[in-house]
């Protein structure tokens, strides 16, 4: 039931709908088609990671999205620098403020969702500038050639400096590119089959995978030897054992292999663990039986999966993390914000040494992404040797690390694990309806949605709890464990899950192919 007084974001939808869009298909669109424009949109996205900015001085990056850049789906220096991050950013905040009544829409009335997306459509753009001018403006560095180029020609003008307009051409581009990337994503969900946003994650991940698997370059580039190996797990273990004897091999050989980064051989090990559980576990399901009420015989399965709210919760979570991560090396470094009164330059809320974005101590310490067994297990096996990884945090800074960034993950997922399954009708009440309106009904109870609300009531908001738990849990476990690549655990989890589930998918598209009378029950057209 839609709410009384209508919320203030409808006098937002005029603007929001001028905004460049795609327009839904107008009837059934057939499976090959589908296909072709996710392959056209895939092909589309590497093209976007390996274009790279015009004007931008590439040997003077600082990369803050450095550690989430797999979950992100981007491209460092590229049109993809900023990957979803704005999308995600902007529908974590939509869906904060919707489920805590903040923002008073009812997203079961079909005009309140119309809102609600049109109205996230628009927050997507506030993200695209909020995230690309302070990078800019401080991380991302224009040529000295644009900018005395620039200077040569509005210079005498005295308006405006030639650096000022890079940094306005860099900032273009990027708001170009990720309004792009927002746009392929709603190609996809609505004329291909899944999610775009989840398929670039995918792509980003495998990318990293093959690479840091096979990479046969040297690790800092020029010739290889016994301190500057392959890059690759798999070149750099038989480069390690055709060069080194059996005493260097005995005496630290085994262990780079196995343990040191890059891309140390438990990291393999761990990718192709992560990737068979999750697998598994995808599987694992209840079933509700179904029965039609008219076609006597007709019966089916509703399922309920133990992974109910999919892998969405995490992404939501990584990309909350990131936010933070990125929000802290602003407050510490940028020269603005670094004078904001408490929160500015403060060593509990993260501290970056010059150079670098990876938080060495603070809060955002506490809550980055372990990189693997180097960057926690060593530092409390052996504080004396390892230390370094851990930047000098005693055995006990680093046990609490574990236990904050394992807690956070799993209770952040949970969160939002309920919010999403509420706001995108995958709720009991939601499922019951559409059950009821497919003309099914579970055998022994009568044709009711109230009945229908009742019975699923006993499992879904159990299972949606149990769900955004064990996949905060595997992704933190994943991460703890490390993988190949830098694609991180969560990446690796995600990347499983999405594959999984785009296979269903398309069974599901071919089976509507085949059958269309199924098409109203699955929701197509």
């Amino acid at each position: 039931m839609a709410y009384e007084q209508k919320s203030i974001l409808y006098k937002l939808k005029p603007i929001s709908d001028r905004l460049p869009a795609i327009k839904r298909p107008e009837g059934h669109v057939h499976f090959r088609t589908k296909i072709m424009w996710v392959i056209l949109m895939l092909v589309l996205y590497f093209i976007m990671t390996n274009i790279y900015l015009y004007g931008l001085d590439q040997s003077n990056i600082l990369d803050i999205f450095g550690p989430y850049r797999t979950i992100l789906a981007g491209s460092q220096g590229s049109l993809m620098h900023l990957g979803i991050g704005p999308i995600v950013t902007a529908s974590i905040i939509m869906q904060l403020f919707v489920g805590a009544k903040i923002i008073k829409l009812d997203l079961t009335d079909d005009q309140d969702k119309s809102v609600y997306q049109s109205t996230q459509k628009l927050l997507v753009i506030v993200m695209i500038i909020i995230e690309s001018v302070p990078q800019v403006f401080g991380y991302l560095t224009p040529s000295p050639s644009l900018v005395s180029g620039l200077d040569g020609v509005v210079g005498s003008t005295g308006l405006i400096s030639g650096g000022t307009l890079a940094a306005f051409i860099i900032v273009l581009q990027l708001c170009i590119g990720s309004y792009l990337v927002f746009l392929m994503d709603e190609v996809i969900s609505k004329w291909g089959i899944g999610s775009g946003i989840s398929l670039f994650i995918a792509a980003g991940v495998a990318e990293a995978i093959f690479t840091g698997t096979l990479n046969w370059n040297s690790v800092n580039g020029g010739d290889l030897s016994l301190s500057n190996p392959p890059a690759g797990t798999i070149p750099k273990t038989f480069y390690y054992i055709f060069n080194m004897s059996s005493a260097q091999m005995a005496s630290g050989g085994y262990e780079s292999i196995l343990l040191q980064p890059p891309n140390p051989m438990i990291a393999l090990i761990g990718t192709i663990i992560i990737f068979l559980f999750v697998a598994y576990i995808e599987s694992s399901r209840i079933e509700l039986p179904l029965a039609h009420g008219a076609a006597r015989g007709a019966r089916g399965r509703y399922p309920i999966k133990l992974l109910y709210a999919s892998n969405i919760p995490v992404i939501l979570m990584s990309a909350l993390l990131a936010n933070f991560s990125i929000v802290s090396l602003l407050l510490y470094t940028n020269p603005t914000l670094e004078g904001i009164p408490l929160i500015g330059h403060n060593d509990w809320i993260g501290m970056y040494p010059d150079g670098t974005t990876t938080a060495e101590g603070g809060l955002a310490w506490y809550l980055s992404t372990p990189n693997g067994l180097s960057g926690w297990l060593l530092p409390i096996l052996d504080p004396a040797q390892y230390g370094s990884y851990a930047y000098g945090h005693t055995p006990l800074q680093v046990i609490a690390k574990v236990i904050i960034f394992f807690g956070a993950m799993v209770f952040g997922s949970i969160l939002f694990a309920k919010f999403w399954i509420m706001t995108t009708n995958m709720g009991p009440e939601s499922v019951a309806r559409q059950i009821e309106s497919s003309g099914m009904q579970i055998p022994g109870f009568r044709r009711d949605p109230r009945v229908l609300k009742r019975v699923l009531e006993r499992y879904i908001p159990v299972v949606t709890v149990l769900s955004g738990a064990i996949v905060g849990a595997l992704a933190a476990g994943a991460d703890l464990i490390g993988t190949v690549g830098n694609a991180s655990g969560t990446g690796v989890l995600l990347a499983v899950g999405i594959l999984i589930h785009f296979y269903e998918a398309m069974g599901r598209e071919q089976m509507m192919e085949m059958h269309p009378m199924l098409r109203g029950f699955f929701g197509g057209e």
